[in-house]
Parts: C-alpha cells; sequence; structure tokens
C-alpha cells in the first residue's frame, strides 16, 4: 500500500463521516433502493436524497440505472457501497484531496437482522480495504439511533465480532489514538425521546474501554450541542456528564444548529472555546463538528429545499476557521457521502435529473470542490496553509 497518514493519532487530522448506507436492487445485498427511495420505490417524486451523485467517474459495472432522467433526456445513475469498486473510489479521492479519512457508520439495529449485517459488514470490509489502498485511516462510529432499551448488548456482540472474526483493530490502517484503537459510540444524550437508557449508554463505553479483551480503546462519544449544559437538544440528566468523564474524546454534533456564516463566530464562542475548555480541564480531547450546508426536502417534504445554503463553500470555510480560533486539534466533517441530508461533500451532480422530484447542485462548481475545499481546511489545520478568512483559491 502507498505511504499515507499517520494512523497512529487522531491530532491534525480531518476525518468525515462515511454513511454507506445505500443499497441498489442487484448490487447483492437484497435491500432493493436502500436510503435512495422511500418505502422500496425509488422514482421522481419518491426519493430522499437532496444531491445527486456525480456519476461521470464510476465505471459501467457500478452504475445502477434508476427512471430519473437528466435533462438531455439520458439515464440518471446511482452507486452502490456494496460494489467494492466505488467505495474503494471514494477512499482515492480521500487520497487524492488530502482528506485523512473515515468514520464508518454502523448502525446498532442494522447488525441484527442478516442481511442488514451482511450489507454494514461488506461495506466496512469495502472502507477497510479502501483505506490500506490509499494510504487512509478509518474507524467504527456506532450509532445508536432507534436503538429499544435492553438492545445495547446486541452492539457489544457485534464489537466482539469485529475483534474476533474480521481482527479489525489489528488492522493497520485502523485509527488508533494514544495507543489505543479508537471507537466511537454516537447518539448519546439526545432529547428525542430515543428508548434505550443512559445507564445502558454507560455499560457500552465501560465495556470498550475496559474489557479485559474486547476493550482497551479509545472511546469517542457523539453528544448533542448542549451536552455540556444538558440544555436545548440534550435530555437534563447529569449521567451524559459521567459518561462524558467516562469517555476519550467528546464530539457534540452540530448539523442544522445555526444556519447562517453570521452564526457561526457566536456559536464557536458559546459553544467550542467553552467546550473546549471543559475537555482541557478534564482531560479530554474533543472533535468539532462541521458541515457543507444542509436540505432534505425530498426526505421530509415540509422542510424547504436548500435549507442551510453552502455559499459556495463559504459556509464551511468559515466553521473551518472559527474551530481552529476555538483550539480545535482536530475535525470531523459531517459527511462524505450523505446526500439525504444535503450534507455529502464527495463528487456531485450540476446536472441532476429533471422532473417531480427537485434536486440541489454544487452552484455551478466542480464537482470535486468541497472534496478540495477539506483538503484545504486539513491543510490550515495543521499550520501547512495559513488561516485566511477568504475562501482559498484554486490554481
Amino acid at each position: 500500500s502507498v505511504k499515507g497518514v499517520d494512523t497512529t493519532t487522531l491530532t491534525g487530522k480531518v476525518m468525515c463521516g462515511y454513511q454507506g448506507w445505500f443499497a441498489c436492487p442487484n448490487d447483492g445485498s437484497e435491500q432493493g433502493w436502500g436510503r435512495w427511495g422511500k418505502k422500496g420505490k425509488f422514482e421522481p417524486g419518491n426519493c430522499e436524497v437532496d444531491l445527486w451523485p456525480d456519476m461521470s467517474e464510476y465505471d459501467k459495472d457500478e452504475k445502477y440505472p434508476t427512471s430519473f432522467r437528466h435533462a438531455d433526456g439520458s439515464t440518471a445513475y446511482v452507486f452502490s457501497p456494496t460494489n467494492r469498486k466505488s467505495v474503494l473510489r471514494h477512499f482515492k479521492w480521500m487520497q487524492d484531496y488530502g482528506i485523512d479519512g473515515a468514520f464508518v457508520q454502523r448502525f446498532g439495529r442494522n447488525t441484527f437482522g442478516a442481511k442488514m449485517l451482511y450489507h454494514f459488514n461488506t461495506v466496512l470490509n469495502h472502507c477497510r480495504e479502501g483505506a490500506n489502498l490509499y494510504g487512509r485511516t478509518y474507524a467504527v462510529m456506532y450509532d445508536l439511533s432507534k436503538l429499544k432499551a435492553g438492545e445495547m448488548e446486541g452492539v457489544i456482540e457485534d464489537w466482539k465480532l469485529l475483534v474476533d472474526k474480521m481482527k479489525i483493530t489489528k488492522d493497520k490502517a485502523y485509527l488508533h489514538h494514544n495507543g489505543k484503537p479508537v471507537v466511537t459510540v454516537w447518539g448519546i444524550g439526545f432529547n428525542d425521546n430515543r428508548k434505550y437508557t443512559l445507564k445502558e449508554c454507560a455499560a457500552l463505553v465501560d465495556f470498550l474501554k475496559n474489557d479485559p479483551k474486547y476493550g482497551g480503546c479509545t472511546v469517542m462519544i457523539g453528544v448533542p450541542t448542549w451536552w455540556r449544559t444538558l440544555y436545548n437538544d440534550c435530555v437534563n440528566d447529569k449521567k451524559v456528564i459521567e459518561i462524558a468523564l467516562a469517555a476519550d474524546i467528546i464530539s457534540p454534533w452540530t448539523v442544522g444548529r445555526f444556519g447562517k456564516i453570521e452564526d457561526v463566530p457566536s456559536f464557536a464562542r458559546n459553544i467550542w472555546d467553552e467546550d473546549i475548555q471543559w475537555c482541557k480541564k478534564n482531560g479530554k480531547e474533543y472533535l468539532p463538528v462541521v458541515f457543507p450546508g444542509f436540505s432534505w426536502h425530498n426526505l421530509k417534504p415540509r422542510s424547504p429545499l436548500n435549507q442551510v445554503p453552502r455559499q459556495g463553500g463559504r459556509f464551511l470555510w468559515k466553521q473551518f476557521i472559527e474551530a481552529e480560533k476555538a483550539g480545535a486539534t482536530m475535525i470531523y466533517v459531517a459527511m462524505f457521502d450523505e446526500v439525504n441530508e444535503g450534507t455529502a461533500i464527495f463528487k456531485c451532480t450540476n446536472d441532476p435529473p429533471v422532473g417531480q422530484s427537485k434536486f440541489l447542485t454544487y452552484e455551478g462548481l466542480p464537482s470535486d470542490h468541497y472534496l478540495w475545499l477539506i483538503g484545504q481546511g486539513g491543510k490550515m489545520l495543521r499550520g501547512e496553509i495559513k488561516l485566511t478568512e477568504e475562501l482559498p483559491k484554486r490554481n
């Protein structure tokens, strides 16, 4: 494999979330149009994505035809992450633009059924291969969303499987930090009526840190924006703070918590600055989340298309600047491939299908604009280029 990023540390890295949850008929996953369309249908007027991937570089055997049509009448294609070539392509893009790697999303609920488990294991395997091939790094991020009470044991069993069968923590591309493999538990403390308990979350964190055989991990937790003050999007329960004190890295979810460039500096002062101070005081590290924009109109039609406009990348760039001013040493970009909530940063097209479903574009910018911009953000984070308020110019 090529010489790549230093997989022994998260410091100085820009990582992206990789959903890998899409499926297409005939991709071997038996999931139908998973996460492209609603209730198994993916057709004009019935889809759940607001951006359309730029398929121009994918090979014929990576293109899955849809009933959508481009303005010139041609068939619109999408990809499937169960197709090895497409995931390897995505990791090659990370290498091309200097993005360090991915937190591979693994949904607790989806590890229970054989079909879903097959899908997510396949995608994780491809990510592992891509990271090794292109000198990137990757780590598992468990998303607890939709877990019911009493199901946390299933997540514990899944981690055992990954350690025993995939030998994942021994893989040289797997992300380590402070000498230990990194694993994330996302979804602790949100006040949106989750069925699993904070007690169960604490037990999972404890297992990943302290189990004699499967523990010894650097544990990152994904928490609400207002985790520290137990306010707004966070449950008012001190157990959230107890779990934060037991974990190693804190990463609050900020997607959609502000929507304008003007809001970013005050958000950074009120949240990121204070959080980082708390982490320093308590011997924790901090991974702020930045996002390019937001839109989930096709998924939730009552929400407007282009709810948080990207402004050509200026919105994202401002977050990079403010996170660094706050003292961030590592940054998480939501998301690499999430066209569902319009947060994707991989290559998306300016020529999406026309018709009943409306799509966003990259506003005429090159389809690799956000990959490139995040590469620049990483250079700025590491001090390779200087911090500039102005969006960097591309040669």
